[in-house]
């Protein structure tokens, strides 16, 4: 159990360094506006830089995945209908994040041929690769719920068994029904903004479970 918190408490801070590069190198989960011909002339002018945000994409959605076994595996023994709906959830997450990347990677070819392309045929490939990044936003949002689900249910496990300190469980509560309640609004009106408050308390609870699981574990 000891070894298991540990390496969850590690994956839980890898997967926000893994974001953090990842939005450093151009990929974005989503995006306010969309200006595909900037986006496109961006990846073929540095088309390296394109495959290294997805490479790390993929390694984060795996770690996703791997965290959502090892919570399973330390806490689920608690209960275990909570256990097995934040799995399947957090594990739908990493698989959903996966079904994106090979029409984002498809990107490539497409910024290839726009930097070629003239008149009517430059509009058609800007309109695809609009519609690559809607339906990668769109795809993502679902995902987003998913994380508010598996979070919230792993959450009131921490909060109901004590398994960790209770601001910790409490402020996992707050973080879900944030995310939760924020991406279901962009969902239905797009158009809507929506304040960033969700996502950064939705950052320090992961940093601070990622950290307590990792001293915890140590000591």
């Amino acid at each position: 159990m000891i070894i298991e918190m540990v390496l969850a408490g590690f994956l839980f801070l890898f997967i926000l360094i893994l974001n953090l590069v990842m939005g450093a190198l151009g990929y974005l989960m989503e995006k306010d506006d969309y200006d595909p011909d900037a986006d496109l002339k961006k990846i073929n002018n540095d088309p390296r830089k394109f495959k290294t945000g997805i490479g790390l994409a993929l390694i984060e959605h795996g770690c996703v995945i791997a965290l959502s076994i090892l919570l399973f595996i330390a806490f689920g023994s608690h209960n275990l209908i909570l256990g097995i709906v934040w799995t399947i959830c957090r594990t739908g997450e990493g698989l959903l994040q996966y079904y994106n990347e090979p029409s984002y990677w498809g990107l490539l070819n497409i910024a290839r041929r726009y930097s070629l392309a003239e008149g009517a045929e430059k509009d058609s490939l800007s309109n695809l690769a609009r519609t690559a990044f809607m339906a990668k936003e769109t795809r993502f949002k679902f995902a987003m719920i998913l994380w508010s689900i598996g979070t919230f249910t792993f959450s009131v496990a921490l909060v109901i068994y004590g398994l960790a300190p209770q601001l910790i469980g409490w402020l996992g509560i707050v973080a879900s029904v944030l995310v939760g309640f924020g991406t279901g609004i962009k969902l239905v009106r797009r158009e809507i903004r929506v304040a960033l408050v969700g996502a950064l308390v939705a950052i320090l609870f992961e940093v601070i479970i990622g950290g307590w699981l990792l001293l915890y574990g140590f000591t």
